[in-house]
Order: structure tokens, then C-alpha cells, then sequence
């Protein structure tokens, strides 16, 4: 992969981190240098090594359900913003879509279960004050038992296409069909989107984590708006007939496309509501999608 480098392999599963990656450590250890001196900045750059390794798990969640579901992942890759297991294929039946989605945060609601445990054997063999200690490594306890809480929360916001979006097209899938579904999470992602970003510029309480919320609101606008074009593409491509010609009852004027581009594949046409598909520059086929 492109700038990324291979750490090894889980279940099968090629693991990766993307150069970006350290950008993160580093500006964490950067920032809490200038406020909390070395101590705190050392403290701080583990603590997100040790929060990305809860996110990788969670990212293999994912990646061992769609497993059970015959969904073969092609890897797991690390990003600043988290991490991303490419799947094969994303599964239409929505079922299975609801439990690879919900797999990645019930990983982290074990893992905080896990350091709860622990958090409460360490207080009685060090002391409770012993956990809220930066200089003491069992400090990191309580610390990744709240991340990994706050993983949760975030993963299940309805933001499609984060884990809770991708939950709620699943629930709403029978009701309204795949398309509408769809439609409606991409709606309410895109409005969240707009939430993320107005924290990120605003929320002046949380200096470390606001800035991160800028790209992840736009990332997720932008993932939701392409996913959506690829069902509209898959239901039209599996609902209509083509024709051989263009439909006279509602001509298309398209800018053409030179011959010598060569163009062949299919683009959504938002004036008349139609996939046009094209060959070798020129439009030949245009396909309605039925109304839901």
C-alpha cells in the first residue's frame, strides 16, 4: 500500500499503518509538552498508542464478523482519525450489515469491561491514588477504560457511514427499501457532519480533541455522499431496463466527451434523474431508476 507500512498479520488479516499516522503522537507530545512539561508529554504519546491498539481490535471486529458472513477483508489500515478495515464487498442484507457494524464497538465495550476489572484489582493492591497518577504506568488504566467508553459513544452516532449510520440503514431497510434508507442516513450523516465541524471550530473546551472533529466531519459528509452515488448506481443498474436510445420523453443535454478521451462507464445525470451510460466518449444508453 501506498505510504503505509505493514505491521504484520491478525487472523489472516494484513495489518497497516499509514506514514500520517505519527503525525498524531507527535503533535499530542508537542502539545502536552508546552503545557505539561516531558513527563506529561511521554504519558501522552503512550496513551495514544495504547488507544490505537483498542482501535485496531475494533477495526478487527468488524473484519472477523464479515468473516462469518463469507465478507473476506482485504486489510486494516491505521489513519490519525482512526482506522479502516477494507472489506471485499459491503453486505446488502441488512441484517448482516447491523451486526459487522455494532461488532467493532461491542470489541470496545469488552475492553473497557476488562480494564474495569483491572482498575479495581489495581486499587486495592496500590491504592486508588496510584490510578490517577500520571507517573505511574497503572495510570493508564482508567484512562483507556474512558477512551474506549467515548468509542462507543462516538462509533454509534448516526452519522452514516459511521458505525451507528450504517446501524440505522439496517433498522430502516425493510421499512423504506435499501435506496430510501440509504438516503435518509446519508441525510442525517451529512447533518452531523456539519455538527462535527461547527464543534471543531468552536468548542474551545476540548483544545486536543476539536480539531480532529473538523476532518472527521467533512470525511464523513464526503464518504456518505459517495456511498450513496454507488447504491443509486447498483439500483438503477438492477431496476431498469436499458433502452438503446436516450428517452425522447425527457431529452438529455449532456456536454460531450471527446471520442479521443475514450470515456466508458456510467454518470448520474441530476437535471433528468437518470444514469447515462457512455462508450468510447458518447452517451448510448440511459437508465431510469424506479421510484421508491
Amino acid at each position: 500500500m501506498l505510504r503505509s507500512w505493514k505491521l504484520g498479520t491478525l487472523s489472516g488479516i494484513g495489518i497497516y499503518i499509514h506514514w500520517t499516522f505519527f503525525l498524531l503522537p507527535a503533535w499530542a507530545f508537542w502539545a502536552t509538552l508546552r503545557h505539561g512539561g516531558m513527563g506529561m508529554a511521554i504519558y501522552a504519546a503512550v496513551f495514544i498508542t495504547a488507544a490505537f491498539g483498542c482501535i485496531l481490535l475494533h477495526e478487527l471486529g468488524h473484519a472477523l464478523t464479515a468473516r462469518r458472513f463469507g465478507i473476506p477483508t482485504r486489510d486494516i489500515t491505521l489513519y490519525p482519525l482512526g482506522g479502516v478495515a477494507r472489506l471485499e464487498r459491503m453486505s446488502q442484507r441488512p441484517w448482516e450489515e447491523f451486526w459487522i457494524a455494532v461488532a467493532g464497538p461491542a470489541v470496545n465495550v469488552v475492553i473497557a469491561g476488562v480494564l474495569l476489572c483491572l482498575c479495581i484489582g489495581t486499587s486495592a493492591l496500590v491504592g486508588m491514588h496510584a490510578l490517577f497518577d500520571f507517573r505511574s504506568p497503572v495510570s493508564l488504566l482508567p484512562e483507556l477504560f474512558l477512551a474506549n467508553l467515548i468509542l462507543v459513544a462516538f462509533n454509534m452516532v448516526p452519522a452514516f457511514p459511521m458505525d451507528g449510520g450504517r446501524v440505522l440503514r439496517a433498522l430502516l431497510v425493510r421499512r423504506l427499501g435499501y435506496l430510501r434508507a440509504t438516503q435518509w442516513a446519508v441525510s442525517l450523516g451529512a447533518f452531523l457532519s456539519l455538527v462535527f465541524i461547527a464543534l471543531g471550530l468552536f468548542a474551545e473546551d476540548l483544545p486536543l480533541v476539536s480539531p480532529m472533529l473538523i476532518p472527521v466531519g467533512m470525511l464523513v459528509f464526503l464518504m456518505g455522499q459517495q456511498e450513496l452515488a454507488m447504491v443509486r448506481h447498483r439500483e438503477a443498474m438492477r431496476r431498469a431496463e436499458p433502452v438503446d436510445v436516450l428517452p425522447a420523453k425527457e431529452p438529455v443535454v449532456v456536454k460531450p466527451i471527446s471520442a479521443s478521451a475514450g470515456f466508458n462507464g456510467f454518470i448520474w445525470d441530476n437535471r433528468a434523474g437518470l444514469w447515462v451510460q457512455w462508450q468510447n466518449g458518447r452517451p448510448v444508453h440511459g437508465f431510469y431508476p424506479e421510484a421508491d
